[in-house]
Parts: structure tokens; sequence; C-alpha cells
């Protein structure tokens, strides 16, 4: 059974769709413009480098308008999600953004160490033993592995530097 707006608070489906649509489209315009500064013709080597991305782009657009054409159509009132719901995800998808735009500034280690212990300790509940045994004890494994066993080097901040890994 299907929640309508009445039932529950939230966003709609079709303002969700809609919003989706106008950002992919904004995706596959950007691309079409990068495309455009590359260039799009073809040169004596070949096509050059904008060529393959700016059809790509005017693809991710045309898909864009067809699923903003069909969400605008769309009479039915559902609801996309209860505003609980979309906390719940959020308190998933806010932590990983941080994580991932930490990285460049901290290193993956440290980043790791404490996007693990969060997830943990705050989400998952545990207690502080498994939680600085886990949230330590990754990065030192993924550390031993990729350094010094595969010698693939990974991103790593002033700690890391300090420290001399």
């Amino acid at each position: 059974m299907t929640a309508r707006r009445s039932d529950a608070a939230g966003p709609a489906h079709k303002a969700v769709e809609t919003g989706v649509a106008l950002l992919i489209a904004a995706f596959g315009i950007i691309v079409i413009i990068g495309s455009l500064k590359a260039g799009i013709n073809w040169g004596a080597e070949g096509p050059r480098a904008g060529f393959f991305p700016f059809y790509i782009g005017v693809s991710i657009v045309a898909a864009s308008a067809i699923n903003l054409w069909s969400a605008l159509r769309e009479t039915d009132d559902r609801l996309f999600a209860e505003w609980g719901q979309l906390r719940q995800v959020m308190s998933v998808v806010v932590p990983t953004a941080i994580y991932v735009g930490s990285m460049p500034f901290v290193g993956l280690y440290v980043a790791s160490i404490i996007f693990i212990g969060w997830f943990m300790r705050w989400l998952g509940g545990y207690r502080w033993l498994p939680t600085i045994a886990v949230a330590l004890g990754m990065p030192i494994i993924t550390y031993l592995v990729f350094e010094r066993w595969f010698l693939v080097p990974l991103p790593k901040g002033p700690i890391e530097e300090w420290l001399g890994l």
C-alpha cells in the first residue's frame, strides 16, 4: 500500500523525480560545455577530446528531458519518503560525504579511523573497545596490505607524513 501525502509528512514523489531530472540535466549540460571547450570536431589525428563526451552529454540531457516530462505528467500524489526515513538516509550520506571530502586534507587512514569509529559507536551502538579496535585495525591492515605488500601508495595526510609512512 502506498502512503499518500495526507497520511505522513515528507516530499512528494513528483517533486523528487522532477528535482533529480533537473539535477542530472544540469550534469549533462556541464559535460556538453566541457566537451565544447575540448573540441568536438575532427582533427588531423581523428576525433578531438570532446567528441565522445559531447554525445554522452547530449544523451544525458535527452534522457533527463524524458524523465522530467514523465515526472511532470504524474498525477498521483504519492509520498516519496517520510522525513524520518530521509533523516536515516542522511545519517549515512552526510558522514560518507564528509569522509570523502576530508580525505585530500587528512589522508585515507585518519579519515577512515574517524569514519569507522563514528559508524560503529554512534550509529551501530558498539562498545568503545571493539570500536577502537576495528577503527584502528582496519586502516592498519589496509596500510600493510596495500602500501607494504602490493606497493600501492594511498592518499596520506599530514599525520602520516609526520610518522614517515
